[in-house]
């Protein structure tokens, strides 16, 4: 068992704090709004403290769960930053899905510092994070990822390392473009069902077993039909993740056509005031238009 910090409680961060408690892990937490992180100690009977540094302080790991590159800085560097508080060695996990660039930045910070640090962004949703089954993929040195990898497991339905830092982002990174066409396929699907007088449930029961079936298909059908938004990763946070992979494509030369189109559905989205509803809310738009 080891000694860990937890940065970030949102919806991801608070049940995967949980599970390192639960795993008896020793597990203190931050979080920005202090209430949220008492909170949670008082919970699961961890410890909140109230700058990152302090969390990290004597830590064997820190993770973190943050919003975006921004956030990420913020907890990591300046004087109330992880970094100042980790012992030599201690290794920094960053489950925030963010840019390659500022994962590649702070892992040289962390480096010279004597610290191990390793991007590991997750898939799977608050479901996921509250069951303990995500998705997650990660970069950086081995050593590092083979020493923090029993630890994330107390969260993890699996977890594999692709490569050096910024490998973890960038495959978070084909994760959402491979769901943003699928969502958007979804949609149409249901929305083509409904405009032709057929049950969405009775086409989703057929075609669910062939070769359309996913997990968004069998998780998130019933709730589309109903029109219904309140389950899942946010529109807005979407966005921002697909910003990452735009402007990604543009350094590296990819073509992501499907990807900047469906991104503009989602703006369309955000104008209908679905900001915060669930990414399956691309049907909402359809049935605006009609």
């Amino acid at each position: 068992m080891a000694k860990v910090a937890f940065l970030g409680l949102g919806v991801m961060g608070y049940p995967m704090a949980g599970h390192l408690q639960a795993k008896g892990h020793e597990v203190t937490v931050y979080n920005r709004t202090g209430a949220k992180a008492e909170a949670w100690a008082a919970e699961h009977g961890g410890r909140a403290v109230a700058t990152p540094a302090a969390a990290a302080e004597g830590c064997d790991f820190v993770m973190a769960c943050v919003g975006n590159d921004d956030d990420l800085r913020a907890v990591c560097l300046g004087e109330t930053g992880a970094f100042a508080g980790m012992k030599p060695g201690a290794i920094f996990v960053d489950h925030t899905t963010v840019s390659a660039a500022v994962t590649r930045e702070l892992s040289a910070v962390a480096a010279e510092a004597g610290l191990g640090f390793v991007d590991a962004p997750v898939s799977g949703g608050q479901a996921g994070a509250e069951n303990g089954v995500l998705s997650v993929m990660c970069g950086g040195n081995q050593a590092a990822y083979d020493a923090a990898e029993p630890v994330i497991a107390a969260y993890a339905k699996i977890c594999r390392r692709l490569g050096e830092s910024g490998a973890g982002q960038i495959t978070k990174m084909c994760n959402q473009i491979a769901i943003a066409g699928l969502v958007q396929g979804l949609a149409e699907s249901l929305h083509f069902a409904e405009k032709a007088g057929l049950s969405i449930s009775d086409v989703v029961e057929v075609i669910s077993q062939g070769a359309a079936g996913s997990w968004q298909m069998a998780n998130r059908y019933k709730t589309m039909e109903a029109d219904t938004f309140e389950f899942g990763f946010a529109v807005d946070w979407m966005r921002k993740d697909l910003g990452i992979c735009l402007d990604t494509a543009n350094e590296t030369g990819a073509s992501l056509p499907v990807t900047a189109l469906v991104d503009q559905f989602y703006k369309d989205v955000q104008k209908m005031g679905g900001g915060r509803w669930d990414t399956s809310s691309l049907i909402a738009r359809l049935r605006k238009l009609g």
